[in-house]
């Protein structure tokens, strides 16, 4: 196949590009580098099959393929709220010219929602059903509604023009590749410990995140994308159910570490969510997929990854 992956020079599209590549499929990449970079696509210079291009989705572009795949949005809140307008139009104003784009072209679509979209929840685990609790007027609502209103267009996609559109809503992944500065608490934990500094807690630490291995991620991505058109649903979890508070996950990464724990503690972010956990039971349905690889198992070369950057 022909596959188009925006924002594929970012930490998850860059994994799941060269997946795609090492199953033989030609790969093009747009991203603009505002959270992307270069160095993430190294190993993917190797195959014949791979192009870049430095493109924006917020400009409408032509392309001619099988699929899409939309990974193009600032995702770590630290990045998003540095330009709020610029978040909400990736979103909203990205998504409406690659679901024309689909639709011109006959490409499958798939979108990568978020569980933000749930905001902070008051039913716990999230299932797709849940409608969210979200604050449209707070510092997360650039992105919270924004894929929030990608969902409705692209639903309305599929409904009214019977264009081929996928959702899938990631929940807290890591891996290799993440920015080290992007303030997600996998990334600040694994940076801080590499350096010796206190881990940022913020509040009691008892709020909860449930994380999931990119390479886990990327292979649900896949089945999605695979998967007959008849038995697509019309949005599905994708993360691991494991449950950990922030305070159960410094001890695993003072562990890994072989270090004595140093914590410091800070307000809670406004709407912050207290608790996050997916129900996966669609995923498992329709998919057959499930994570497989344990937070201790992936923070490893996470950890070894960081202590390098």
């Amino acid at each position: 196949m022909n596959i188009l992956v925006t924002g594929g020079a970012g930490f998850i599209g860059s994994h799941l590009t060269l997946r795609l590549l090492k199953e033989g499929h030609a790969v093009t990449v747009w991203d603009n580098l505002h959270t992307g970079r270069l160095k993430n696509l190294t190993a993917h210079r190797d195959f014949d099959k791979f192009q870049f291009v430095e493109a924006d989705v917020r400009e409408a572009r032509d392309y001619q393929g099988d699929m899409i795949i939309n990974l193009a949005c600032p995702a770590s809140p630290v990045h998003y709220q540095a330009d709020p307008v610029f978040t909400w139009e990736t979103s909203v104003f990205g998504v409406h010219h690659l679901a024309h784009l689909a639709e011109k072209i006959g490409a499958v679509l798939l979108h990568a929602s978020t569980s933000e979209v749930y905001g902070d929840p008051d039913v716990h685990p999230q299932s797709e059903s849940y409608w969210g609790n979200v604050n449209t007027i707070g510092i997360r609502s650039c992105y919270d509604e924004g894929k929030r209103a990608a969902e409705t267009l692209l639903h309305d996609f599929r409904t009214f023009k019977n264009t081929d559109t996928r959702l899938f809503r990631i929940f807290n992944t890591y891996g290799p590749q993440m920015l080290p500065d992007d303030g997600r608490v996998v990334s600040n934990f694994c940076v801080q410990a590499a350096r010796g500094q206190e881990l940022t807690i913020f509040g009691d630490g008892k709020q909860t995140r449930s994380f999931c291995y990119v390479e886990d991620l990327v292979d649900g991505i896949w089945r999605l994308a695979n998967l007959p058109r008849e038995k697509v649903p019309p949005v599905v979890n994708l993360g691991n159910p494991g449950e950990f508070t922030m305070l159960e996950l410094a001890e695993l990464v003072f562990k890994l570490m072989g270090s004595e724990p140093k914590l410091k503690f800070l307000p809670l972010p406004q709407d912050d969510p207290k608790r996050r956990k997916p129900n996966i039971e669609l995923a498992k349905e329709v998919l057959g997929w499930e994570p497989v690889i344990s937070l201790q198992e992936g923070l490893k070369p996470t950890l070894e990854y960081f202590k390098n950057v």
